[in-house]
């Protein structure tokens, strides 16, 4: 069963310094001390509710995943295999594994119950990093689907546009999942999510703080961080993670 879930921020270690400091500062969090066998992963930890949101330094480009928690490590291990995924790491508290299309993520012990709420900017708007997008490659769409609907037991969503799917996350969990489908094949990363109350304040505010506008969507906007990390800005109510009617 899974309890609660993360996102996390992977970047290499040379740039987790600045990719932190701009994070902490989007979403009103601090970071926590360092742990992990060589002090790769820290925590954002919210002002309000319990942590939904990790950094780790990684070898390659980096990028996003997203951490599931679960009530029997074991279990849930097991069952991503058995389901197609690839393990890369166990250690005591967590699995890092792969799923069939390469994404990246993590079953863990990790606990929470309390989402935390959406934080002000320094003018008022409302924003929260709520979502991991998973970009798949599309010859592996379909399976993918699957592959996550199957693990996570939570069913698949249609969407206004052909190319997204979600999966129905209990509105208890703080991380929404969206997979999206690329239009060519190739390797299947992630990105945050960032659901605002209003894209164009947000999107000032972020660049005021190091961050770059890359293009334009139907209800979101694609942003870089400091670092050249992809994430995006969406018109979803910060509140209730719902695209207003």
């Amino acid at each position: 069963m899974i309890c609660w879930n993360s996102a996390f921020i992977d970047r290499p270690a040379a740039q987790c310094g600045a990719a932190f400091a701009f994070w902490t500062a989007v979403t009103r969090t601090r970071l926590s001390e360092p742990s992990g066998e060589n002090g790769e992963f820290a925590s954002l930890l919210p002002e309000s509710g319990d942590p939904c949101l990790g950094g780790q330094a990684v070898g390659g480009p980096g990028g996003a995943h997203v951490d599931l928690g679960v009530d029997d490590l074991a279990a849930a291990r097991g069952r991503a295999i058995d389901l197609g995924a690839v393990p890369v790491v166990d250690r005591g508290n967590f699995s890092h594994l792969r799923s069939p299309a390469g994404t990246a993520f993590c079953v863990t012990t990790d606990e929470g119950h309390r989402v935390p709420p959406p934080i002000a900017a320094p003018d008022g708007t409302l924003s929260r990093l709520d979502q991991v997008c998973l970009d798949i490659g599309a010859s592996d769409y379909d399976r993918e689907t699957e592959f996550w609907a199957a693990l996570t037991g939570w069913e698949l969503r249609p969407t206004s546009r052909p190319e997204f799917t979600r999966l129905g996350v209990p509105d208890t969990l703080p991380i929404r999942i969206l997979l999206q489908c690329k239009d060519s094949d190739g390797q299947s990363t992630a990105h945050l999510d960032v659901a605002c109350a209003d894209v164009d304040a947000t999107a000032a505010w972020h660049e005021s703080l190091g961050a770059r506008r890359v293009s334009r969507g139907a209800h979101w906007m694609v942003m870089n961080d400091p670092t050249g990390g992809p994430y995006c800005l969406t018109g979803r109510d910060p509140h209730t993670g719902r695209v207003p009617q």
